[in-house]
This record gives structure tokens, sequence and C-alpha cells, in this order.
């Protein structure tokens, strides 16, 4: 713990970020991280793989993310330096060219991640009456520039943003639970592919195919690292905040794989283009679709 508290602020009077981020936002920031617009799709894929025990491979995934988060947070209020993942490289093993590397492959899927998102916004946005006909890349290129202006302007600024943003992509996932908890008892909640089920049970490389799909709805937790030297007591926020993050997301998750199976088939799931919104027009056909075309580019 000795050398856990040296390393609390950096010394020989290096500039440090101001702690700015309390408990609630850290939840909100890891939580945000992984609700996203992985979920919106991911649901069909898994379904397909799953069948309606789409719940059971989210709650197995956990399993997997809960360790990696829990090394995260046990580095992080470690070294709560805003580095990261590079930062912690270079104090385990002392290797600069290890260090760059690591922080090159963290950029790199940052790059990608955004572009990827950026594209699938503008693609989004153009399923809206007012912006028909517009062309993806410039919408995508509108998107970057708002969220590059955001970051910009200070970590403040964008935790509030990505606090209101958490909010409304949660938004839509509770709106699929609450316009479904009435099927809710409706679907056999272990109906698996067929040829899937044996006399010896589940075999392990099917359970593994639904992790490994799921555990991508996991990804993001893990920018809470970067953060950590802009949060208020880090030692004892940054674990506490990654865990609640966890547990809220799993709950929010596994809420919503068995409200989708409940309303929807799993078979049909399996082949809708938007799964969840294919959902929310069964459950709730008054609901304007426009508006869950919004939330789901916002996630």
């Amino acid at each position: 713990m000795a050398q856990a508290d040296e390393s609390l602020e950096p010394a020989g009077g290096e500039p440090t970020l101001r702690r700015s981020i309390s408990l609630w936002q850290m939840t909100l920031y890891g939580a945000g991280g992984m609700l996203g617009a992985g979920i919106y799709g991911l649901i069909g894929q898994v379904a397909a793989e799953m069948g309606s025990a789409i719940w059971l491979a989210f709650a197995l995934s956990l399993v997997a993310a809960g360790l990696t988060g829990l090394s995260y947070a046990s580095l992080g209020s470690r070294y709560p330096r805003a580095g990261g993942a590079a930062y912690i490289t270079q104090r385990a093993y002392r290797r600069s060219l290890l260090t760059h590397v690591v922080g090159l492959t963290v950029a790199c899927s940052g790059l990608t991640s955004i572009a990827a998102g950026a594209r699938v916004v503008g693609e989004n946005l153009q399923a809206l009456p007012a912006l028909e006909g517009l062309p993806t890349g410039a919408l995508a290129f509108v998107y970057v520039a708002i969220v590059g202006a955001i970051a910009y302007r200070g970590i403040r600024e964008s935790m509030w943003a990505n606090v209101a943003l958490t909010l409304m992509e949660a938004g839509g996932l509770l709106l699929v639970i609450a316009v479904s908890l009435r099927f809710w008892g409706s679907a056999n909640l272990l109906d698996f592919p067929v040829g899937v089920e044996t006399e010896a049970g589940l075999p392990l490389v099917f359970l593994a195919q639904g992790i490994v799909l799921t555990f991508y709805a996991f990804i993001g937790f893990e920018d809470s690292l970067n953060v950590a030297e802009e949060l208020k007591n880090p030692q004892r926020n940054l674990p506490l905040g990654l865990v609640m993050a966890l547990v809220l997301t799993v709950v929010i998750y596994m809420s919503v794989a068995i409200s989708a199976v409940s309303v929807v088939p799993w078979q049909e799931l399996a082949e809708a283009n938007a799964p969840l919104a294919e959902v929310v027009a069964r459950a709730a056909p008054w609901f304007p679709a426009w508006v869950f075309i919004v939330i789901t580019v916002f996630a």
C-alpha cells in the first residue's frame, strides 16, 4: 500500500488535472461507456446463437467483464493518472517501446470506434424525414465536430454531456422494458436453437459463442481508467464506481433481453435489422418510431 499511496499524486511538481468528478458521475460515465449502440443491434445476433436464453449470455459475460473491471479498478486506484493503460504499462514493465505500443493501440481503437460510430449516426439520421437525402459523410462530420467541440471545452462539460446521453440511451432501454413488462412470463426463457442442447447439457462451445458476443456490450468500462486523475478520492470512488456501473448495466441488459424475447419470438429477433425497434413497435404501436430512431442515434 505504501507504493500505492506514493503514486497517488505525481512527484516532482508535475502539473495535475483538477479532481472534479464525483462518484455518481463516475458510475454514469462507466455505465455510459457500456450502454450504447451495441445492445440495440446485438440482441438479434445473440438470439441467433442462444435462442431465448439471451439473458443467460449476458449473465455469464458479466463474470469475464467483472474480473477485467476489478483489475482496472485495482490498478486505477493505485495509479490514478490520465495516461490510463499506457501509464500502468510503463509502471509495470518500465519499457518505453511497449508503453508507446499500448498507447498507440488505445488511440487507434478510439479512432476506429469514433469512425464507426459516426457512420452509424449518419446512417440513422438519414432515416429522419428532415435529413433524408443528405450525405452520410456530411452528417458524420457534423457529429464528430460537435463531439470534438464538447471535448475541447473540458472534462466538466464532457461529463455533463456524457450524463445527459447516458440517461437518454438508458431511457431507450428502460422504454423497451416498460412497454414489455406485461408480456413477461409468456416466453420460455430457456428455448435454445434446435440441436444445441444435448443429454449432457449445454456444450461449452455454445455458451462461449454467446459470451463472446455479449461481452462486446460491456466494452467501454476501461475508459474509466483515463479519467482517474480527475476523480475525487480515486482510491475509493474508482473501484466503487466501476462495480456499480457493471451491476447497473447487467441488470438493464438482462431485463432488455427478457423483454425482447417475451414480445418477439427469438427466431424473428434473429432476422430483424433493428430488433429493439421491432420490440417497441409490437409492444407499443402508439409510440412514434422516429423518437426511438433518435434515441438509437444518441446511444
